[in-house]
Formats: C-alpha cells, structure tokens, sequence
C-alpha cells in the first residue's frame, strides 16, 4: 500500500529540524538558518516556492518552539554579564548607544531594561524593551536618551509613568514570531508590582517612512498637477520667502538632510503643515485595512490609543531625516487595551485621542491628495 498521504505533506526537513532543535546550539542554528532564508527571499538571490515554504515551516515551528510560556524575562541592570551588556547596546536598533557610559544609563536609575530569553538560547536576548520612568509621559527623546548623570538615587514618589522608548528584535530569524505584544504585558506586570503608583504607560515612538511618504506625495502630485495641494497658499508663501525658492523643489532638497532644523522660521514654519500630514499618515493611510505606519500598526494591535504627536521630539539625523523629528506616543489604557486590540483587529477602527483628530480633520480641510 502506499505510504499516507501526510507523509508527502509534511516535507522531509520538518523530522530533520526537529531533531537538530534538541541539539546544543540547535535552535540558534535554526534561528540563524531561517535569517538566511528571509534575507536569500528578500534580495532575490534565491527564489522559488521550495524556498517560500520551507521559510513557512521554520516559521511555525519557531512559533510553536517561542511560545511565551518558554520565554523568560529577564531585567538587564549594571551587574549582567558585560557579554550581556554588549549585544544589548549592539542590537539597539531605535536610538544607538553611543558608549559605555550612555549604556550604564540606559540600565541605571529611572530607567528600566528588559529581554526575553529562551532556555535553548542561553545568554541571546530575543527582544529587548526600554523604559524610563517619569513624572509625565515625555514628548521627546532628548529628555530620555541625554547626559544625565548615572548617580542619582531613585526616588520612587517622582515616578507616575513608564514609557516605552525603544523596543528592538534581535533575530531576524524570529521575524512574524509574536514576541513584542507579550514583552510589554509582561513589563507593565513587573512595573505594576515594583512601582504600584505608576498610573500612566505609552510609548515614546518613532516614524519611520513619514519623510519618504510625504516626498513620494509631493512628486506624485507635481507629476499630475504641476502644483502642490498638500500646503496652503499662505504656507506655501511663507516657506518660499523664508528659502527664497519654489516649495516643492526647496523641500525636497531640505527634507533629505537635518540641516533645515537650524533653521527656527523654517521649523516654526513646517510645524502645522507637517503635523497635519503626519496624522493622516498614521491615522489615515492604509495597508490592507490596517495602519500602514509598522509601528503604528504593532500598538494598535496592542490595544494602544494614538494619543500624541510630537513636534521636534527626536533631533538627532535620523530622527530628522525619517519622520522630520517628529515621534508619537501610543498611549495603554490599561483597562481597555484588550477591546481596543479586538476592535482594531476586527473592525481595523483606529482608537485616537482629540489631538490626533483635530489634525486629522486640519489635513481634510486643508491638504489634498
């Protein structure tokens, strides 16, 4: 007879995998091996469909293998292996860490730093979750991540609100495991316990792809209309007297650079047509029904409500260069975040706070794609 059908289902490499899985090193190995596969599929240097499913398998047997009742958390101070320490400040991903000492205070007081580990995966964060704790939720990232001295004791009646100012994965080979939404539920526990005053929680968020968005928009129009109906008249009068050239051209000159921030009539300038269209972009552009904006997109999963947009509230290049300097806070009420995650996922109806609409409603009246 021939042999069941399950056995031409299941590919061979699936028993393979399995095995090497209980291996020393074995799930690193696969970790790694399913990178290669993302990065082969992503330049195109291997195709095919052979390749697309066995990244497919790696995926759900990762998924089955990082579920989070395998996953410790661990807090990472000062005293971790400098091991530790080190991969932590080389996987930073949202805002670098300059050195030793910008490291000592990302784990010193008023800051809090945690990573899931995986008992198969000994001393390799898998995600890692930075906090600082605050009196109020920050509008900026030069308040968190600046040169404060390490020294200063905690005082825990100074301390209302935790925000979440960076959230890095570590493994590419981990990318569609879930791992985020549970590091944060499992933070807000550990903060709840050690500080039961913290009333607040949000994000501190970056933007990224607002720049490249808006630039793409402000072509595609001039290729279409020859104008640009993204800015008012007035506005458009004003940036033009203050660059002494045509908006569309100077801003798409400007807006590749950081150097326009010097500028204090230009950033004065840009605030309220760029607030506007950042709201759209986050609130109103779409992928598939849901948030475009990846981060966006991550919260509102969560169940967060888009509640702030803050102007120059990263001014390093970077920040400057992707989103115009512009960061948001997704703000966790706790007592709702699960029906807003099941109403978002559902319904892809997008929680947001007063200002967030009003500047919606500005970018209705005001701008035109």
């Amino acid at each position: 007879p021939l042999p069941p059908s399950r056995y031409y289902l299941n590919p061979q490499y699936k028993l393979l995998f399995s095995h090497i899985s209980k291996l020393e090193g074995g799930m690193k190995f696969l970790v790694d091996l399913r990178a290669d596969i993302i990065e082969s599929l992503t330049s195109k240097v291997a195709e095919g469909p052979h390749l697309r499913e066995m990244n497919g398998v790696l995926r759900s047997m990762l998924s089955e293998w990082f579920t989070v009742g395998f996953l410790n958390l661990e807090r990472v101070t000062w005293q971790s292996p400098c091991e530790l320490l080190q991969k932590i400040s080389e996987y930073e991903a949202v805002h670098p860490v300059r050195n030793w000492t910008d490291m000592k205070r990302r784990v010193g007081s008023y800051r809090r730093c945690y990573a899931f580990f995986h008992s198969s995966m000994p001393g390799e964060p898998l995600i890692v979750l930075h906090v600082a704790l605050t009196n109020q939720i920050s509008s900026n990232i030069q308040s968190i991540v600046k040169d404060v001295s390490t020294s200063e004791t905690e005082d825990a009646n100074k301390i209302t609100s935790a925000i979440f100012y960076s959230i890095s994965s570590t493994q590419q080979g981990l990318q569609g495991v879930e791992l985020g939404t549970y590091l944060i539920k499992r933070v807000v526990k550990e903060l709840q316990g050690e500080f039961p005053q913290i009333k607040q929680f949000s994000s501190l968020s970056p933007n990224p792809g607002f720049t490249k968005w808006f630039l793409g928009e402000l072509t595609s129009q001039m290729k279409e209309s020859g104008r640009n109906g993204l800015f008012t008249e007035s506005e458009c009068k004003e940036i033009s007297d203050i660059t002494g050239g045509p908006v569309t051209e100077t801003l798409k000159k400007l807006l590749t650079s950081s150097e326009w921030t010097k500028s204090d009539r230009l950033v004065k300038a840009l605030e309220t047509p760029l607030m506007r269209l950042c709201a759209w972009y986050l609130y109103g552009e779409k992928h598939r029904g849901f948030a475009l904006n990846p981060v966006a997109n991550f919260h509102l999963q969560n169940g967060a409500v888009m509640w702030r947009i803050n102007w120059m509230a990263d001014t390093s290049p970077r920040g400057v260069t992707v989103a115009c300097g512009m960061m948001i806070n997704y703000r966790y009420f706790l007592q709702d975040t699960s029906t807003n995650s099941a109403r978002y996922l559902r319904t892809k109806h997008i929680e947001a706070s007063e200002q967030v609409l009003n500047l919606v409603s500005q970018f209705q009246k005001n701008s035109k794609l």
